[in-house]
Parts: structure tokens; C-alpha cells; sequence
């Protein structure tokens, strides 16, 4: 997932905080993850401001307990082969894995990860909208988390909220 919508400007970019759009688009988006019967067992999540805020609209839309999370100092600067080895990184025993990052990055590892052979309708719509603010990409891997490689992840949905 992409955080969620943004103040402009901040101390820094690391401090930038969600907008009031941002805070109800994390919500409804943890709705739907509930909704699509998403139930994580780890989050990790870059230590910037707006992602750890997204994270914690998203857990209470969803429902998900906050304690989940892993803040990740190096998700918040990570390019996609960074990001990808910090998600391969993952305990095998993590089923279900939320990320909470920064594009460009968290478009390109779910192209990266994406096999071509998901859900029709999620891949027309992730190639044709792009990966905006509080998208999030649903995929199924199978094997452990050390093992995924390029195009080995099958996308089964995809979320845009309002924009």
C-alpha cells in the first residue's frame, strides 16, 4: 500500500503529516482490506509520519489490532530492490504481510512481484491508474517470503480510493 494523502510541507519530508482526505482514504481503505477478508499478521511500515498514520486509519477501519507493526527506517528511503529484500526479509512464519510505504517504490515492487497471470480487472486497473495515494495491491505468493522473486506473486485485487 501507498500511504495516504499528504500535507505538502513539513520541518521535512520525514515529519509530513496526512491531510484530513488522507485520514479518511487510510480508513475506508482498511474497510475494504476487512472487506476482502484481509487479516495481516505483521505490518511493516516505513517510520515516516504519514505512513505510521496511515497504518494506524487503516488498522482502525479494519478493525486489526496497532501492535502489529514493525516501523522500518529503511522502508521510508528504500528504492525497489531495497524494499524488495526487506519484504523477503519476512519470518516465514508471517502469513499474511501488510507494507505501508513511498512511490515511487511501492509501484514498482508490485509490478516487480507481479506474475501477469492475477485477476484481469486488478491488473488493467494497477497499469492504468498507477499507484496514487491509499492504493493497495493484494497479492498471493506462495512459498516463503525469502523465496519470492521477480513476477512470483499473483495480483488478486486492487484499491484506489477516492481521489
Amino acid at each position: 500500500m501507498r500511504h495516504s494523502k499528504a500535507e505538502h510541507s513539513a520541518s521535512t519530508d520525514h515529519a509530513r503529516a496526512l491531510a484530513e482526505r488522507g485520514l479518511g482514504d487510510a480508513e475506508a481503505a482498511g474497510r475494504w482490506m476487512r472487506d476482502q477478508g484481509i487479516e495481516p499478521d505483521v505490518a511493516l511500515v516505513s517510520d515516516a509520519v504519514r505512513t505510521q498514520q496511515t497504518w494506524e486509519q487503516v488498522a482502525a477501519g479494519a478493525g486489526w489490532e496497532e501492535g502489529l507493526v514493525v516501523l522500518s527506517d529503511a522502508l521510508y528511503a528504500a528504492g525497489t530492490d531495497s524494499a524488495f529484500d526487506l519484504v523477503r526479509d519476512t519470518a516465514p512464519e508471517v502469513r499474511t504481510l501488510v507494507v505501508i510505504g513511498h512511490n515511487p517504490t511501492v509501484g514498482s515492487l508490485a509490478e516487480l512481484v507481479d506474475d501477469g497471470e492475477g485477476d484481469t480487472e486488478a491488473t488493467t486497473t494497477m497499469l492504468t491508474r498507477g499507484f496514487p495515494t491509499s492504493a493497495v495491491a493484494v497479492f498471493s505468493v506462495d512459498g516463503d517470503w525469502a523465496d519470492l522473486g521477480p513476477g512470483s506473486a499473483r495480483l488478486e485485487a486492487f484499491h484506489v480510493g477516492a481521489a
